[in-house]
């Protein structure tokens, strides 16, 4: 059986995997689930510092003071780029890196770099003004809003968001990335919620910044038709497929 170490995404802790979590250990998968610094029940460890190395560090712990090898590391969306960091620095504990509903970026890039410049300026004003200058709200996630995102959520589902949900510290968001200059050949899933596999593979051959890296024998691809986060929506039927990759 696999050993695998889960990331969530910005706003989340832990608790976001828990039903996935549920579903591999009764597959008979030994399985981590990680709250990086500042967010969930490590809220109080929020400061205007923490930034994507300090979530590096926070996923490499995790592997190494558990002694943890053959890891399949799973990200999901803004965990994108701490998990690949922390790929790129212990590749030799690596059995596989799983993207979920997202990819890695190139070397130089920040989370924040995928938007476009009008949106990165309105959540720069957001921030100033709601989140003390570092701190990234969560959002109001109303489906009316964005019904494909949140395609799949109840209103428990929401409410959890609402209640449980922590600001991001902003350094998360806008620290570039330094990758190495030869990247570990690690091999590589996708798994699409929102994006059509076709779309993804069109986007990766023609370069555009955020799917480039995610063309090659390396990588593997599967979909789960839903919104932007599976692990609520289809938690039975992501931890089925994670289980199946891992075999």
């Amino acid at each position: 059986m696999a050993t695998f170490v889960l990331v969530p995404g910005f706003w989340l802790g832990a608790w976001a995997w828990d039903e996935v979590a549920a579903g591999l250990r009764a597959a008979g998968h030994e399985v981590h689930a990680v709250t990086l610094t500042g967010l969930a029940e490590r809220a109080a460890e929020a400061t205007p510092e923490v930034n994507v190395d300090t979530h590096v560090a926070d996923i490499i712990g995790v592997i190494e003071d558990n002694d943890l090898r053959d890891v399949v590391l799973v990200a999901h969306s803004g965990a994108n780029m701490p998990a690949t960091g922390a790929a790129d620095r212990v590749p030799e504990r690596l059995k596989r890196i799983v993207y979920v509903d997202t990819g890695p970026m190139p070397s130089g890039m920040a989370q924040i770099d995928f938007a476009d410049p009008e949106e990165q300026a309105a959540t720069r004003r957001q921030v100033e003004s709601e989140g003390e200058g570092w701190l990234l709200p969560v959002p109001a996630f109303d489906p009316e809003a964005d019904p494909v995102t949140l395609a799949g959520l109840t209103a428990e589902h929401l409410a959890a968001f609402a209640e449980r949900g922590t600001p991001e510290p902003f350094g998360a968001a806008t620290q570039p990335l330094i990758r190495p200059e030869t990247l570990p050949d690690l091999p590589k899933t996708g798994i699409f919620t929102t994006i059509p596999l076709a779309v993804v593979e069109q986007m990766a051959a023609g370069g555009n910044p955020g799917f480039s890296l995610m063309a090659g024998p390396e990588w593997t691809y599967h979909e789960l038709p839903t919104g932007h986060w599976p692990m609520f929506s289809k938690p039975k039927e992501l931890a089925g497929l994670l289980d199946e990759i891992a075999r």
